[in-house]
């Protein structure tokens, strides 16, 4: 009798899903796949990440449910690689095994008074407006009269609009009752969302930057001179073949020619500034951000940097984010690229630094693997490319050693390691009951944002870990 592939996949984000449906779509393969997944409910950044009143990109969950649903799979949730489950333990277990942990931290500016009170990663943020567990207990202080996000991609744009919303906006969101009241009494009357290079150059996209014009008591201000392109700017958007960009730039033109409406916030897009020191206030705070104002040059390899042209600016904020990109992890007994933050792979293998060759066994799919770029989408090819890489070793029999411990075993020692572990079941009733709580009162749902308050859902008591 042969033996079914056992494949363990660490996460349960886009990318491990995307790499679950691939798996399972393989035809005539036998196998079973487990899932870990350290939080207490499913889905990665679709739950802790998308923006709250981004409820139909949201929706991509339910393409994802059925996959968890499969007879052939476990889920297994509130269980840590490195903590309740090692590396030996999965080499034992599983032919393969797929890491698919995204990008955890934040990147950092390294400029001076970036770790001063009230200077937050936006990936800090953005968790807690979303419920996430780790972040529930952030409490930023929104008592100032005016915010700066440095940064011009999507998540930037998410915080500056979080910031804006209305309490009639908020409550349509998912978003956890906390945040809601935190963000409904918050003082803030001005956002500045900053970028060091042009309109051309920011990577936010034409969607975020129209919803920025619909808030409901928010100006959005863009500066005339800033719109305009320079010579290099305009010279890449002639080049680009994305006609996506010069529609971009023709609405981030027309914002800054029209008059802003009355409104009771007010929102700076900014470009061609480039923060370099926090400055504290009086109470050791976050005061201020001195900037450089900036302009584009080209770089010996091609590209195009921005260059402080010496004129300079002070804006006064009692809140900063910091939105220049996400940052992986290291895994334990894993390679790491710390230049990249990435697990070095090739197509999705592990590889050995040392030697160039792929570690048997071991893959990587999602932002641990490219870094942090792309949208959710972008995790499908992505995973189509390791799940072919895996598929191929396991035919030529370039797999982990034969597993010596069956999936009833396996299951016993996670329980021993985490008794509090959940199953889909478990998620299924959750998510009926956040569902329910959400229909009373008009919103998406309600979420639960601890795992005590999920084990107390599901009328369990927690039991030490």
């Amino acid at each position: 009798m042969s033996v079914p592939l056992r494949i363990a996949i660490i996460g349960s984000g886009p990318a491990a899903l995307y790499t679950l449906e691939h798996l399972l779509a393989a035809p005539g393969l036998d196998l079973e796949v487990d899932i870990f997944e350290r939080l207490p409910t499913p889905f990665g950044l679709v739950r802790a990440g998308v923006a709250p009143d981004h409820q139909k990109i949201k929706a991509v969950t339910r393409a994802f449910e059925p996959l968890l649903a499969d007879p052939r799979v476990r889920f297994f949730a509130g269980v840590e690689y490195g903590r309740h489950l090692t590396l030996d333990d999965l080499r034992q277990a599983y032919h393969l095994v797929c890491f698919a942990t995204g990008a955890q931290s934040d990147r950092r500016l390294d400029i001076p008074g970036e770790d001063l009170p009230g200077s937050l990663p936006a990936t800090a943020f953005v968790a807690w407006y979303n419920g996430h567990p780790d972040f529930a207990g952030l409490q930023p202080d929104l008592s100032c009269e005016s915010a700066i996000v440095i940064g011009v991609g999507n998540v930037a744009i998410d915080v500056a609009r979080i910031l804006c919303l209305t309490p009639d906006e908020l409550r349509r969101t998912d978003m956890p009752d906390y945040a809601i009241e935190a963000l409904s009494t918050s003082r803030i009357r001005e956002v500045h969302v900053l970028g060091r290079r042009g309109p051309v150059q920011a990577a936010f996209t034409t969607p975020e930057l129209k919803e920025l014009t619909t808030l409901e008591d928010t100006a959005l201000v863009i500066r005339p001179e800033e719109a305009e392109l320079d010579p290099l700017s305009r010279a890449e958007l002639e080049r680009s073949p994305d006609r996506t960009l010069a529609r971009k730039v023709e609405l981030i033109q027309h914002i800054a020619a029209s008059p802003p409406p009355p409104r009771g916030r007010r929102l700076y897009l900014r470009f061609f500034i480039a923060p370099d020191r926090l400055i504290a206030g009086e109470d050791g705070r976050v005061g201020a951000v001195h900037c450089q104002r900036t302009r584009l040059v080209e770089t010996p390899g091609g590209g195009l940097a921005a260059q402080p042209t010496g004129e300079e600016e002070l804006i006064p904020a009692g809140l900063v984010f910091r939105s220049v990109g996400y940052r992986g992890r290291p895994l334990p007994g894993l390679p790491f690229d710390e230049r990249l933050g990435t697990v070095p792979n090739r197509g999705g293998r592990v590889i050995d630094p040392a030697t160039g060759d792929p570690i048997p066994g071991l893959y990587v799919a999602g932002w641990i693997k490219r870094g942090p770029t792309g949208v959710i989408g972008t995790n499908k090819p992505d995973a189509a490319e390791t799940v072919r890489a895996m598929l191929e070793d396991a035919a030529a029999s370039r797999t982990l050693a034969t597993p010596r411990v069956d999936r009833a075993e396996l299951e016993r020692l996670v329980r021993f390691r985490q008794p509090n572990v959940l199953t889909f079941a478990d998620w299924q009733t959750i998510d009926r009951l956040e569902r329910e709580a959400g229909a009373a009162c008009g919103r998406p749902r309600v979420k639960l944002t601890s795992f005590e308050a999920v084990l107390r859902a599901l009328g369990r008591s927690p039991a030490p870990a």
